[in-house]
């Protein structure tokens, strides 16, 4: 495979593991690229801090590019926001976009539709895996993660601030889809082949706001370290 890609990042399993997978494939993945919600400096939906984010892309060894947006956004100055990204982008010498996703049509289809124009090829490495044995696959190598976000009318509260590893995933149970492609939860990653160093990160504080449960990372104290 040959070209220069950028990945779209979320911090998360999906993402981190489609970064491993075009590596496997020696494909040159030249940075990272987020939208963050500019007023509270975080991933919108993962809730994820932007700090946390920058640590992983040193973890890695990539630039992260960071795409403000504002609260409540608009579908079309999401877009716009992203066009004009890519356009720079393609003009420094990007020609492939890389997303994380598994099987959603709809969501593919969208980004096929958004992109259609920008003259950049879209890669979906991840595409059409069978995810209960994505979801050990990434376990097994060592992948790790905490769930920052769940879904509460598709899965437990309690699974806020646990980790993705192996025992988690031999209790997710349909209809759970076992890597949360369905929206039931989403995660951050602090270790994996991915990354040259795990991150010291621990559970702040949990919250919840209507469906939503929440557990807060942050960096571990001194002396205290992320589960292995």
């Amino acid at each position: 495979m040959v070209g220069r890609a950028l990945l779209a990042w979320s911090g998360g399993k999906d993402s981190a593991w489609a970064l491993h997978v075009l590596r496997g494939q020696a494909m040159e993945v030249a940075g990272l690229f987020t939208t963050v919600d500019e007023a509270s400096g975080r991933v919108p939906i993962h809730a994820v801090r932007t700090t946390l984010l920058e640590a992983q892309a040193r973890a890695i060894g990539l630039p992260l590019h960071q795409l403000p947006i504002p609260v409540g956004c608009a579908n079309a100055v999401y877009e716009a926001t992203l066009d004009a990204f890519v356009k720079e982008a393609k003009s420094q010498g990007i020609t492939q976009i890389a997303f994380g996703d598994l099987f959603l049509e709809d969501i593919r289809r969208y980004r096929e539709r958004q992109f259609a124009a920008s003259g950049v090829d879209l890669l979906f490495p991840l595409w059409g895996a069978r995810t209960r044995d994505l979801a050990e696959e990434m376990t097994a190598a060592g992948l790790r993660a905490w769930i920052t976000c769940v879904d509460t009318t598709q899965a437990p509260a309690a699974w806020a601030g646990s980790v993705f590893d192996p025992q988690f995933v031999r209790q997710i149970a349909p209809p759970v889809d076992p890597c949360g492609e369905n929206g039931e939860f989403h995660t951050f990653v602090f270790s994996g082949p991915m990354l040259r160093r795990p991150l010291d990160t621990q559970v702040g504080t949990l919250t919840r706001d209507g469906r939503w449960a929440y557990a807060d990372i942050v960096a571990a104290k001194a002396g205290e370290r992320s589960p292995e």
